[in-house]
């Protein structure tokens, strides 16, 4: 496959997948930012009709003043809610589909009422159409390329409609020509929906960018996994939003037993191998919104969302699963059993913040260490 095939792949992978916590936490702040740049461009927006006006040298219809005037006031009015809503992101998850809807279905609605005022204005608009390029463009802040490819796709689906919609109102070719706008083509209309397409993919290319940076920062090059840097940048999040949701929340601290003698037996290629097979089996008992840390080269950290006494007994059936699953370290060879001993610390029972929770668990590992290995402890003795 060629290099071109596989990049182009994993571009779609990675804008149609949900992004991780990470990106989805700076996506929070950046629907804040949206907010306050729509707010911002709405009050703007109020001299759009006055400044076309006078610009026109007093040409401009009556009705398509009052259509912008009125428009712009309810903009204005939107702008602010949304605002409001922004400032408490944690509650509103569904809030950046919401707000792109209203965004390119307000320019939709405004060109239609445009045709209240001159049968061409809505082909030939362009302050008002360029907001779609603009609604597309502001999805890049939120960096979910699932909701620049949703903004785009409605964009350029609602402005076709209108526009043949529209098209078949007419009944002549003379109401397709106007003094203020000129006359309405079918290539400049595909034309508009063509820049559409290529606004939606160079905004879903920064997207995808911005989403590849933050997972070479904060993930670990063998297994993909988060690294000890996204637990340190991610974990307050975490806590803040158990604490909101009053939700239980464990965290275990796991680490292989006597790891070393296979990088020493079979060399840390092997020993790379029997990581990724490791990790394979970790992630099959992790829920939804579950996360799996690498944080050094034998030991990892689980974030998860139950009572540390379902959580015990979670890794008790990994022990058995990786029991069931020995790793062969060469063809023909005779299979390992890998172990883990693990530590487990309840929040907020065992600590309020990632440092006390990691101390507490990893004081509860070395006694799982010292009791013979291959067991969890989940609490003091």
């Amino acid at each position: 496959m060629s290099i071109t095939g596989d990049w182009k792949r994993d571009l779609v992978r990675t804008l149609l997948a949900r992004p991780d916590e990470v990106m989805l936490d700076l996506g929070a702040g950046g629907e804040l930012l949206v907010a306050r740049i729509r707010a911002l461009l709405s009050a703007l927006s109020l001299l759009l009709a006055p400044v076309a006006l006078i610009g026109n040298q007093g040409a401009g219809k009556l009705t398509e003043l009052m259509i912008g005037l009125g428009a712009t006031v309810f903009i204005n009015i939107c702008a602010q809610i949304w605002l409001a809503l922004a400032r408490n992101r944690r509650r509103h998850s569904w809030l950046p589909y919401a707000t792109t809807t209203y965004d390119v279905t307000t320019t939709t609605l405004v060109l239609a009422l445009l045709h209240l005022s001159d049968p061409v204005a809505p082909f030939n608009s362009i302050i008002v159409w360029v907001f779609y390029l603009i609604s597309i463009s502001m999805t890049a802040l939120r960096n979910d390329g699932r909701l620049t490819l949703y903004a785009g796709g409605m964009a350029m689906l609602q402005y076709s409609l209108l526009v043949g919609m529209l098209l078949a109102m007419a009944e002549s070719p003379e109401q397709l020509v106007s003094v203020d706008y000129g006359t309405v083509s079918v290539g400049a209309q595909i034309e508009r929906v063509v820049l559409m397409l290529l606004m939606t993919v160079l905004t879903a290319t920064v997207v995808y960018r911005m989403q590849r940076l933050i997972e070479s920062s904060g993930s670990d090059g063998l297994t993909g996994l988060p690294n000890r840097s996204w637990l340190v940048q991610r974990m307050p999040r975490i806590l803040e939003a158990a604490r909101e949701d009053n939700q239980s929340l464990t965290v275990a601290l796991l680490d292989l037993d006597r790891f070393k003698r296979i990088n020493d037996q079979y060399g840390h290629l092997t020993g790379d191998r029997a990581i990724r097979h490791i990790v394979g089996s970790m992630r099959e008992i992790l829920r939804e919104r579950e996360r799996l840390v690498r944080i050094g080269g034998q030991e990892f950290v689980l974030v998860m969302y139950c009572p540390i006494g379902n959580a015990w007994e979670r890794l008790d059936r990994l022990r058995q699963l990786m029991a069931e699953r020995p790793f062969v370290p060469e063809r023909g060879g005779d299979p390992l059993h890998i172990t883990f001993s693990g530590g487990l610390s309840a929040y907020p029972s065992d600590g309020n913040n990632v440092s006390s929770l990691l101390r507490t668990a990893d004081r509860r590992l070395q006694v799982a260490k010292h009791e013979g290995s291959n067991r969890v402890v989940a609490r003091d003795t």
